[in-house]
């Protein structure tokens, strides 16, 4: 009956196999990339902003890629341009997300020593 379906553990690691390889295929595309767009005191803070917060860093790698792509990038990317692209990140997300505050209130007894 698997093998009517076409899921045979030897089709399951086959296909396995693939998307592994197309992964890591597209994650040399991405680093390659990424080092033509950017300097290298760039590229340094982003791997350092990996370590740290790996989805950011994909994040700001696909804004990046989508800039050159359409042709809003001249020349490479400076550190400052990074940090600027950081910010801009941070306040649009700040923007659409709501702080919130801890008020804590607390019980008053009548023998308490903030009376004076």
């Amino acid at each position: 009956m698997e093998n009517l379906q076409g899921l045979s553990p030897q089709n399951q690691n086959a296909s396995a196999e693939e998307e592994s390889k197309r992964k890591a295929a597209e994650d040399e595309m991405r680093r390659d990339m990424m080092a033509t767009i950017l300097d290298n005191a760039a590229r340094e803070r982003l791997s350092r902003i990996a370590l740290v917060s790996p989805e950011r860093s994909r994040q700001v790698e696909t804004i990046i890629m989508r800039m050159a792509q359409s042709g809003q990038l001249r020349g490479r990317v400076s550190e400052q341009q990074l940090i600027d692209l950081l910010d801009q990140m941070e306040d649009a997300r700040s923007k659409t997300t709501t702080k919130t505050t801890i008020v804590y209130q607390r019980r008053r007894d009548f023998d308490d020593d903030d009376d004076f």
